[in-house]
Parts: structure tokens; C-alpha cells; sequence
């Protein structure tokens, strides 16, 4: 608020002026900010720095936040911390809009802007500058878009599985495969490979075998072709009987080096796809498989009672379904047979510990039962709690042995670094207690940081 012309004609000495109290009021703000804790005061600070820097592109309301409380939308505050990280390093080079330097300072001044400008280059630039991992953002939101259309599109390859176009018919049992099977779409070879390796597109009749009856189950395909990297690809998994009856009908009259989807190929399919949502891929639909799997998985076999150990084996029981999905295996470790043995030998004298610490155990009840001695009590609890130390030590031993012979041939990490959205995992670590340092590392961490400020544990993909 400022002084109306009356009253500035009344203040003739500003000498004579007691500000004593105005110089209290901001002593005490001052006092009261110097006493918040760290990360609050981080926060203010944070936020009334993006602010100033809004208010240089044209965008921050004239009030800035004293205390920094206003919230900004989460994605426009990744998109500026980050710019705002990227100028610090030269201020000098930034330039300001020439309508708001009577806020900021000529330039030169202050904080030291380059010049000025009239036209609206450096804030559409803020706005377009990314944040770190907003591509990830946007590859899982467009995964989350799926999932409220995955049921008109499950119901339309369905109905195209009767259709007069054979092209039509092998599009849609392919999708089906896609999207059942987390199969890649095909032809994505990197340059220079010479493998015969294929994708759901380029397989070939020597690729599959029909089984009517197999195992107990009906209508069985058997898989067996070499994926991406080389890695085989196995299974054996009951399709529909439309689907059954189709892939029959595609095999008839065909040499096994001949094509199983001979009028389809990739270029037809991702057309398709783009036409039922835009942004839509084959690999759109693993990544929306492997997100609704674990969090499924994660719902299932999480026990809220379990420590953190036995939350750590849901988690990765978990996180080993989706693997087994996408195919994501790799070959035993050579050292895997020299740490299991290893780790079976700190079991065992783990084992003997809690024995021995049993019957010190039995020994100081029985010597306090005789003196009901205060001594004795005490020695009693001390063994309890040692017992119970060696009990929780020996827990975790075991749920590490389990954890490593279950994931011995899959690879954990592809799907949890690319195919899971890191949201899922953050909100299940806030929602059970379990340090998100025990699903990321360090570098992890860092790649998904922009998740773990946006997810709280009520996050649902």
C-alpha cells in the first residue's frame, strides 16, 4: 500500500518519524524464519525464487509470496527449477522482458540481467524448457491414457477376429498377442544386427506349434524364437478359441519359413494403433502391462505386517512377474553358485547364534525363577532382546536366499528402469514404511526424481 499525496504532504522530516515498531515487526519475521526448519526454508526460498523469475516472463501475479506458501502447478515448477538450475550458472546472459523491468532492475543491476526484450522468445522457452525426466513423465502418462481406452480396444480386435479382411483378422490377433504377451511389435533390429531374431509381426510358422489340448489346457500355442538381444523367447499359454482357430487358419498351405502374418506388417499395425489413441504403440501396451501388473502384484502379495525384509521379497516377487511378462531373463551368474553357498554358511552360523542365544535364554528364566532377583529380571530382558535381534538377522537371511535363487535367470532391472512407472514404487514405499532406498540407488534416485516429488502413496496408475 502506498502513501496518498494528503498524506505525504503531512510527513515534512522523516527524521522526526518513529519507525520503531515497523523495525520490530520485520525483526521478528526475521527471527521467526531464522528458526524454521531446513527443508522449509528451502521450500520458501525455492518458491520465491521461481516466482521472481515468473515475474520476469510476464507470469507471476504482482504480489510475490512473502513467505514463499504459494503453490505453483507441479509440472511448470519441474520445468523452472530446472531452467532456474540452468541460468544460475551465467545470470548475466538472461535476458528480461523490457515490461517488467521497473520490477526487476535496468539491466546491469541487481541481479545482472543481459538486456531486454519485447517479444515472448524467453518465456515460451521456459515453458518449453524440460525438466529432467519429463520424457519419462510423458511416456507413463501416456501408459495411464490406455487405460481408460484398453476395453474398446480389447473389444474391437476381438470383433476383428471374425472379420471378412484377412489382413484385418491377423492385425487383431497380433494385437491380442501384443497385448497378452507384451510382445514387441517387430522389425526393431539395431543397426548392424545379423540375428534372426523377430517380434510379434515377423514371426514365422517355425515359430509357433499349435496344441488343442495340452498340459490339461485347451487351445495351447507354443512360442519359441529368439527376441530382442538375442534372448529366447518360450512359452506356452491357452489363447481364446477365436484366436486358436485363426492362427490355423493363418498356418494353412504355409512353408515354416514362410511369414505367420503374411498381409501384415508393422508400418499397417502402428497406423492402426495411432488411430484407436493417439500416441499408441506396442510398446504403449508394455509399458501399461507392466505398470497395471505390478501394482496389482504389489496389492496382492504385500503383507502390511511383514518387516522391511519381508516387504523387499513382495517387492521383487512382484517386479519378477512383470519381468517374466516381458521376456526380461538373463543367464545364471557364474559367481551365483559360490554366493549361494555363502550365503547358506552365514545362515547356518546365524542359526547356531539363535540357538545358543535360546538356551542363555532358558538358563537366565530358570535363574530368576530361583532368585527372583532384580539382576536377574534385567538379564532376562537383555537375553530377550538379543534373541530377538539374532531371530530378525536369521528372518532376513533367509528372505535374501529366497530372493536370489527366485531371480536367479530374471533381470529385474530393464523393467523396473523402463517399463515400470517409478510412481507405482514410490507411493508403495510411502504407503509400507520401506526406505525408497531399498528399490533405487543413488543414480536410480536421481532419474526419478521428478516421481518421487509427485507421487504420494495414494498415487494409482
Amino acid at each position: 500500500q502506498e502513501m496518498t499525496s494528503e498524506e505525504q504532504e503531512i510527513i515534512q522530516d522523516l527524521d522526526k518519524c518513529d519507525f520503531s515498531e515497523i523495525h520490530k515487526y520485520f525483526v521478528d519475521k526475521s527471527e521467526a524464519r531464522k528458526a524454521l526448519p531446513k527443508e522449509e526454508k528451502q521450500v520458501r526460498t525455492l518458491s520465491c525464487a521461481i516466482w521472481d523469475w515468473l515475474a520476469c516472463f510476464g507470469d507471476a501475479d504482482p504480489a510475490r509470496p512473502a513467505e514463499g506458501t504459494e503453490t505453483l502447478d507441479e509440472l511448470l515448477m519441474l520445468r523452472l527449477i530446472h531452467f532456474v538450475e540452468f541460468f544460475f550458472s551465467f545470470p548475466k546472459e538472461a535476458v528480461a522482458f523490457e515490461q517488467d523491468l521497473d520490477a526487476i532492475g535496468a539491466p546491469g543491476t541487481g541481479f545482472g540481467w543481459k538486456g531486454c526484450k519485447k517479444d515472448g522468445a524467453l518465456k515460451e522457452k521456459c515453458l518449453g524448457f524440460p525438466f529432467q525426466g519429463e520424457k519419462d513423465w510423458q511416456k507413463y502418462e501416456v501408459a495411464r491414457r490406455l487405460k481408460g481406452v484398453v476395453h474398446q480396444i480389447r473389444a474391437q480386435y476381438r470383433a476383428d477376429w471374425k472379420s471378412k479382411e484377412m489382413k484385418k483378422r491377423q492385425r487383431a490377433v497380433a494385437l491380442y498377442f501384443i497385448d497378452k504377451l507384451a510382445l514387441r511389435a517387430g522389425n526393431e533390429k539395431e543397426e548392424g544386427e545379423t540375428a534372426d531374431t523377430v517380434g510379434c509381426c515377423s514371426l514365422r510358422v517355425e515359430h509357433i506349434k499349435l496344441h488343442p489340448e495340452l498340459d490339461g489346457q485347451e487351445h495351447v500355442v507354443e512360442f519359441d524364437f529368439l527376441g530382442k538381444d538375442s534372448i529366447r523367447y518360450y512359452n506356452t499359454v491357452s489363447v481364446e478359441k477365436p484366436v486358436f482357430k485363426n492362427l490355423q487358419r493363418f498356418m494353412k498351405n504355409k512353408d515354416p519359413t514362410d511369414d505367420l502374418f503374411d498381409k501384415l506388417n508393422t508400418t499397417f499395425l502402428n497406423k492402426h494403433l495411432q488411430h484407436l489413441m493417439d500416441g499408441l504403440t506396442a510398446k504403449v501396451f508394455r509399458t501399461y502391462n507392466a505398470s497395471i501388473t505390478l501394482q496389482e502384484q504389489l496389492k496382492a502379495l504385500t503383507n502390511p505386517e511383514d518387516n522391511v525384509a519381508g516387504k523387499l521379497l513382495s517387492y521383487n516377487r512382484a517386479n519378477r512377474a512383470v519381468a517374466i511378462l516381458c521376456n526380461h531373463q538373463r543367464s545364471v551368474p557364474k559367481t551365483f553358485a559360490k554366493s549361494m553357498e555363502n550365503l547358506q554358511a552365514k545362515i547356518d552360523a546365524k542359526k547356531k547364534q539363535v540357538e545358543e542365544a535360546q538356551q542363555e535364554l532358558k538358563k537366565a528364566e530358570d535363574e530368576f525363577e530361583d532368585t527372583k532377583d532384580a539382576k536377574a529380571e534385567a538379564n532376562v530382558e537383555k537375553k530377550k532382546k538379543l534373541l530377538k535381534k539374532l531371530e530378525e538377522q536369521l528372518a532376513r537371511l533367509n528372505v535374501q536366499a529366497t530372493d536370489k535363487e527366485e531371480n536367479k535367470q530374471i533381470a529385474l532391472g530393464t523393467s523396473k528402469l523402463n517399463y515400470l512407472d517409478p510412481r507405482i514404487s514410490i507411493a508403495w514405499c510411502k504407503k509400507f514404511g520401506v526406505p525408497i532406498e531399498k528399490i533405487y540407488n543413488k543414480t536410480q534416485r536421481e532419474k526419478f526424481a521428478w516421481a518421487i516429488a509427485m507421487a504420494d502413496e495414494d498415487f494409482e496408475f
